[in-house]
Order: C-alpha cells, then structure tokens, then sequence
C-alpha cells in the first residue's frame, strides 16, 4: 500500500481538468517517468508555479470537480510519479476518481464547508497531513494547529488501495 501522508499543495480553484494536470500533446509518452516534469504545465493559478510550488508536496487540497475532462489515466500517473498519492477535494470527475483508486492512489471527497475551512486555517502555512485509514482520519497540522478530518471510502474502494491498485486486486482474486 502507497503512504498516504506528507505536505499539502493548495490548488485554490474548482474545476481543474485532466488537460491542465498533463496536456494532451504527452498523452503518447509510453512510461509514467517521461509524464513527471509536465504536472499543471497548463494550469494557470495566479502565483503558482508548477517548477516551484510542486517540490516535496505528496497531497493536494482543492475544490469542486477535481480531474474532470477527458478520461485519460494518465492524469493520476503524472501526479503518482510527482509524489502525489491523495488528492481531497469537494467533489471529483467519475472517471478520474476511479483512476486514482485503479492505480492504487487515494481521491477522498469533503463536503464543500470543510474544504472551505481547511483552506483559511491552511492554506498559507507548510501544511502537512497524515492518513489513518484504520480509523478514517486525516490529522491536519500547521501554523501551530491541529485537527482532526474525518472521512469515508467505500469498501470496494479501501480494497483497490490496500492491495496497490485494480491489475494488483484483479491478480489477486482472478
């Protein structure tokens, strides 16, 4: 199973698309490694800086319809290969959200009202979070705070992650 813990990215907008997480011209790239330097080549968020922002982070944080677009797997590869292996957001496309659990990786859903709240005691502070999948429970911490975030994850779901990912469930049961 992937470790699910480490520094928040804060990525402060809804509706963030699969061509702005890896544009569609690095789709014919054949192993997850040549995807790594093109994480949010395409996104523009004011301030962010993908060559800057993206160093040490292994969690992002962010808002509504996260991975929604084309229904490429190659998305949740290049943030795997980046470091990133759980993405929380308010909501996310159907089929980017079964990619992330296909490769093993963790896309949790909060309502709306604690993303909010995560983002104005967060946001601008080193954030870090670590994952309980025992007792369903992100610890958040930073800026000398710290919280508690419950979450849920369908059975199906826990069983993709624990085991890495469908082709690791699919050997194991088929």
């Amino acid at each position: 199973m992937k470790n699910f813990n480490g520094t928040v990215l804060f990525l402060n907008r809804a509706d963030i698309n699969t061509d702005e997480i890896i544009p569609a011209r690095y789709l014919t790239e054949i192993s997850k490694e040549a995807l790594k330097p093109y994480l949010f080549e395409e996104i523009h968020l004011d301030g962010f800086d993908p060559r800057r922002d993206l160093a040490g982070k292994k969690i992002i944080i962010t808002r509504s319809n996260f991975g929604c677009g084309s229904s490429r797997e190659h998305a949740p590869w290049a943030l795997e290969v980046n470091g990133i292996k759980l993405v929380i957001a308010a909501s996310f496309a159907r089929i980017f959200r079964q990619n992330m659990f296909n490769c093993g990786m963790l896309a949790v859903e909060l309502p709306p009202a604690r993303i909010d709240h995560l983002f104005e005691e967060f946001a601008s502070h080193k954030t870090t979070i670590t994952t309980d999948l025992a007792r369903n429970r992100f610890t958040v911490a930073g800026a000398g705070k710290q919280e508690e975030v419950p979450f849920s994850l369908p059975a199906f779901d826990r069983a993709l992650i624990q085991v890495g990912g469908w082709v690791e469930y699919a050997d194991a049961r088929y």
